[in-house]
């Protein structure tokens, strides 16, 4: 593509919101952060859309001037909004909301089978059903008139006044979406969800331009196409597209923040059934409808708990070299975290976690156990990874592939597979670029993982022996 356009990408994760201003030509001109503040209304945990809001026009009107050609929201998958022609009937939900507990049994029993949905049930509100059938309680003829979409087409409504809903938000460990037919689930459409959820239409495609009022406030062209936009883990998985090592070809790609989800491009069919529901595994919907093989753990989360617990300095970023001199040491002693750190979630959901082989002075080396906290990364990935049939090339972006123990474990686990690397920062807006230009290629190329070295392989057969043992 060619001209001197610009593009807005509004990616509202569950921790951070981010806005990025792009060329034409895929370079980031400015980006914007801010934290999504903790926010609750009659004693229930909301998403902070208020908040989002106003940071979200003030940020446009920084940008006014600029020839804003298209803007693609983002936003993960465990949201919705109710809406009708005046907005918002009742706040989003927050997915760490605890749900009362009949209400949950009652859900449980309504769900469809994972061989139908290929979406495992999952605590708390992060199965979309459960907040949908939750609010149809709470709210009954709110929620029987509303106009229902997903988190990221909230964003698109929010900028466009067009409602929307696209495959990849509902094709999320939602209990919404059938993959294989490429529709509303039986338990959505028996419900009548499927007909209050506002019309189904590609990530890509255009759902209006922007509102008048916003396009005069924020100085913004009036002209700017907003898309539909779609899931961030998606988003993420559509950058790894323009990389030519992973286009067309058997991958899978490992995204890591707050949730670590691995997504295979499987270049054969596969079967819902052959992945282990207890075991957080699923299948997302792509950007073009096709059903991906898929595995997840909350690997940010326990990888910074225990940082926490131990400095009480998370924001300090660590000598990688400091970390690397610790691993032959805790490879020689098998000093180990057994999982897990974030009970109900990840291949081991209900274990207990716990240090094995910890050295009495393990209190005061903050790097060793950095550095034993980034092995225990790598055991649960490299197991997850098996646990959807990750072969060939793997291709790790997000925060943590800049951790470079975990990282090269990885690689050390998978002697059989390319492991690379890439940016670390803007996978998912790049991602989102892609549905304005599919040809669009990732600048800076990939760069390939070089293997940890020392007994990895005994290392990961004792923690796999112990774990197996824990289980039993």
């Amino acid at each position: 593509m060619t001209g001197t356009g610009t593009f807005i990408v509004v990616d509202i994760g569950k921790t951070l919101s981010k806005l990025t201003l792009w060329t034409r030509n895929g370079r980031m001109v400015d980006r914007q952060v801010r934290p999504n503040s903790p926010c609750e209304q009659d004693g229930l945990r909301c998403l902070d859309v208020a908040g989002i809001g106003q940071w979200l026009r003030a940020t446009l009107r920084g940008w006014s001037g600029h020839p804003v050609e298209a803007i693609v929201p983002v936003a993960h998958g465990a949201g919705f909004a109710a809406l009708d022609e005046n907005g918002l009937l009742f706040p989003p939900l927050d997915y760490e909301q605890a749900i009362p507990e009949d209400v949950m049994a009652d859900y449980r029993r309504e769900r469809d089978a994972f061989t139908v949905t290929g979406s495992p049930a999952l605590p708390d509100g992060l199965n979309l059903g459960t907040q949908v059938y939750w609010m149809s309680r709470l709210h009954p003829e709110k929620m029987a008139e509303a106009t229902l979409v997903p988190w990221a087409q909230y964003w698109a409504w929010f900028l466009s006044g067009q409602a929307a809903s696209e495959v990849t938000s509902l094709g999320c460990h939602t209990d919404l979406w059938r993959p294989a037919d490429a529709r509303f689930s039986p338990m959505a459409e028996r419900f009548g969800w499927a007909e209050r959820f506002a019309p189904v239409v590609k990530a890509s495609d255009a759902v209006g331009t922007l509102r008048p009022e916003l396009a005069a406030e924020t100085g913004l062209p009036a002209t700017a196409q907003v898309l539909a936009g779609l899931h961030d883990s998606n988003a993420a998985l559509l950058a790894a597209r323009g990389f030519p090592e992973i286009a067309r070809q058997e991958a899978t790609i490992l995204s890591t923040g707050t949730w670590f989800i691995a997504m295979r491009l499987a270049a054969e069919t596969f079967s819902i059934a052959s992945l282990p529901e207890a075991r957080d595994t699923l299948v997302n919907v792509d950007a073009y409808g096709w059903p991906v093989p898929s595995a997840r753990f909350m690997g940010g989360r326990e990888i910074e708990s225990v940082i926490q617990l131990d400095t009480r300095r998370v924001d300090i970023r660590p000598d990688q070299p400091k970390l690397m001199e610790e691993v032959p040491g805790l490879l020689r002693r098998r000093t180990m975290m057994m999982p897990t750190l974030a009970p109900g979630f990840g291949p081991f959901p209900d274990g207990e976690a716990r240090w094995v082989n910890a050295p009495v002075e393990w209190q005061g080396t903050w790097y060793a156990r950095r550095a034993a906290i980034c092995l225990y990364a790598a055991m649960v990935a490299d197991t997850s990874l098996d646990l959807i049939g990750s072969k060939q090339r793997l291709l790790i972006e997000g925060r943590f592939a800049e951790a470079e123990v975990f990282v090269r474990a990885l690689a050390a686990l998978r002697p059989d597979t390319e492991v690379y690397v890439a940016n670390a920062h803007n996978d998912v807006s790049f991602g989102a670029l892609r549905l304005i230009n599919p040809l669009l290629q990732a600048q800076g190329g990939l760069r390939r993982v070089e293997p940890l070295e020392g007994d990895l392989a005994g290392y990961r057969a004792l923690w796999r022996d112990s774990v197996a043992k824990a289980f039993a």
